[in-house]
């Protein structure tokens, strides 16, 4: 595991002072090593964090000949396989880790050999021959990459600190920051700076000499299957998901450091913990957080299958004052990030690493096998359907003459959609009526629905696909990659901590993608599949149990011992006179949750992080006097 930078330029000599000033940024990535490698146009630079092969495993790596170069940030889970069919075809190793694996696959294969790895990965090859550079991304984007394409050659990095550091031209990119005011998160391929873009999941690019940019993707999320298969019996499909999500596990816990899991008291990251200590021969190590607020604390949960399977257990309590930790978590993205579950993930992150170098997650249980409540949603709200188009255009026009203070206005709106999946994304991602009012005009994204078409071209199915299979593959081909899995890299490696999600793996996704929703949604819950083959390893007490997020109980301290906090920071005038909100309603959102009127949490917290965001990033967004009320 490590982070990676570097460029290629055109014209010049790479200086070996940009290369390592890109490198120092991302430190934390790996603090253990670092390597650079330079020739008369290209600059490859890594940070290490020491996970396989210790002594060895220094990077950058060459072929035998020198002609091919690596940096390399992530595990193959399958190099060993790999290796033995590479050295059978006279390719010598240097190294017994698993980074050489790509250089001599690179040399048989070129970029086709991409999608025989298996495992979570961003590297960059320099081919000198060829004078070209390769830059690759695992399936689900769980590593991150990014690159800025200038006219005087490529630079990329692990985080976008990297580009930053080499001092690249760098402008706001409005539209990614309208998105980030729709959905808290920025999809790919942008980036809150206009020039600086993510390589997709699963995606690759190519940039030579001539200064040519090539993009392609080896590998997409399979799309939900709508009918059940016709070859194989529910008692089937549910063996070998048990066989294939045992195989994932066991071969995540190869490592030559202390390694762990987390463990939150949830189906997914119980069961994962489960699987380790079936096949570990010593304790698991397991990390979990709780609050004094009973609602948000699953402590108890999890101490039941820590003792169950008798793992090495450690836990701890989280309290409002972790609020000090904002400007460090915010600033860790890089750009405006709004899930506030990243408080929690930084601390039991924070927590594990003091223990343990590597830990295992239950991330992607709820994408694969549909286990999101929003997903009974999309089905519940297929009723307006029903209701004739010129009847839902009143339902809307009546709304929009409504108080935004009345009940029921937002759910009039929703009614009067479309789609079923239009109301998902409205109700999941933002009410209109609320972004409208709190948004300056200027900065509003647009309300119709091809601008979503457009936005996430490569995240929605074609038609005739249901609107359950459409909210399931947006999941996990966009929220998945763009928010759940950036969240738990940055936070992850802010304290210098590998994490590995067995349900990731692709071929368990490939499995999960046959299983019709119908499967898994039954009686209000999801994942029926999933616990069918995983259920018995677990309590009773955890079956039963409603589905819980991940999340901090920031409702309850903004209301109390964060009050004060919340006022100071988006009252302030260098945050209201910018121009970018209204002054009254943000005020009015606050007064509001204050009351208890109405939870505005969820949007409290995302204008905090766009004004700590902004204050790293004055210049490119001038505060002036707000014309708007």
């Amino acid at each position: 595991m490590c982070g990676i930078a570097g460029f290629v330029l055109r014209e010049g000599v790479p200086e070996p002072a940009v290369a390592r000033a890109m490198c120092d940024q991302i430190r934390h990535r790996g603090p253990d090593d670092e390597g650079f490698y330079l020739d008369a146009q290209c600059a490859l630079g890594m940070r290490r964090l020491s996970i396989i092969d210790l002594q060895t495993g220094h990077q950058p790596i060459a072929s035998e000949d020198g002609a091919v170069w690596v940096v390399f940030n992530g595990e193959i889970y399958n190099y060993r396989e790999l290796r033995r069919e590479l050295a059978a075809r006279g390719h010598r190793f240097a190294t017994a880790a698993d980074t050489e694996v790509l250089v001599h696959l690179y040399e048989e294969e070129g970029v086709e050999g991409i999608s025989r790895l298996r495992g979570m990965f961003a590297y960059a090859i320099w081919d000198r021959r060829r004078q070209r550079l390769l830059l690759a991304r695992d399936r689900f984007g769980k590593k991150p990459l990014y690159f800025c394409a200038l006219p005087q050659g490529l630079y990329f990095g692990s985080e976008i600190k990297s580009l930053r550091a080499a001092r690249l031209p760098l402008d706001l990119d409005e539209e990614a920051l309208k998105l980030y005011f729709h959905f808290g998160f920025i999809p790919h391929p942008r980036s809150v700076y206009r020039g600086i873009r993510k390589v997709a999941p699963g995606g690759w690019l190519t940039y030579d000499a001539g200064g040519r940019l090539q993009e392609g993707r080896y590998w997409r999320p399979p799309p939900p299957a709508e009918r059940p298969p016709e070859d194989k019996s529910e008692e089937q499909i549910v063996t070998e998901v048990r066989e294939a999500f045992d195989e994932s596990v066991r071969i995540r816990m190869v490592a030559d450091v202390p390694l762990g899991a987390f463990l939150s008291g949830g189906i997914d990251s119980s069961s994962v913990v489960a699987s380790m200590a079936i096949q570990s021969p010593e304790p698991v190590k397991t990390f979990s957080i709780g609050f004094e607020e009973a609602a948000f604390n699953e402590l108890e949960y999890a101490a039941l299958v820590a003792k169950r399977y008798r793992t090495d257990h450690h836990a701890i309590v989280v309290r409002p004052d972790v609020i000090e930790l904002a400007p460090k978590i915010a600033r860790q993205f890089d750009e405006p990030f709004g899930d506030s579950s990243a408080i929690p993930t930084y601390i039991v992150s924070e927590f594990a690493s003091r223990h343990v170098k590597v830990a295992l997650s239950g991330d992607g249980g709820d994408e694969l096998f549909a286990g999101y409540t929003s997903f009974f949603q999309v089905e519940r709200l297929r009723v307006w359907d029903r209701v004739p188009l010129a009847a839902r255009r009143l339902l809307d026009a009546f709304s929009r003459l409504v108080p935004y203070s009345m009940y029921g206005k937002n759910y009039m709106r929703l009614a009067s959609r479309r789609t079923a999946l239009e109301r998902y994304f409205e109700a999941n991602f933002g009410p209109r009526f609320l972004i409208e009012r709190m948004f300056a005009p200027g900065w509003l994204p647009p309300a119709d629905t091809a601008y979503l078409v457009r936005t996430f071209a490569d995240c929605l199915l074609p038609e005739p696909a249901s609107d359950i299979a459409q909210a399931i593959y947006f999941e996990t081909a966009c929220k998945l990659p763009e928010d759940i899995l950036v969240k738990v890299d940055r936070m992850a490696m802010a304290s210098s901590l590998e994490v590995r999600c067995p349900l990731l793996d692709h071929r368990l996704a490939q499995l999960a993608a046959a299983i019709p929703p119908s499967w898994n949604m039954r009686h209000g819950s999801g994942k029926r599949i999933l616990l069918r083959a995983l259920g018995d390893r677990l309590p009773a007490a955890l079956l039963g149990r409603p589905k819980k997020g991940f999340s901090v109980p920031l409702a309850l301290w903004f209301r109390g011992p964060l009050k004060d906090f919340l006022r100071d920071r988006l009252l302030a005038p260098s945050f209201l006179d910018r121009g970018l909100v209204s002054p009254r309603f943000v005020r009015y959102l606050i007064d509001e949750h204050l009351r208890g009127a109405r939870d505005n949490y969820y949007w409290l917290w995302r204008l905090l992080v766009l004004d700590l965001w902004l204050q790293d990033n004055a210049a490119l967004l001038p505060a002036e006097p707000s014309r708007y009320p």
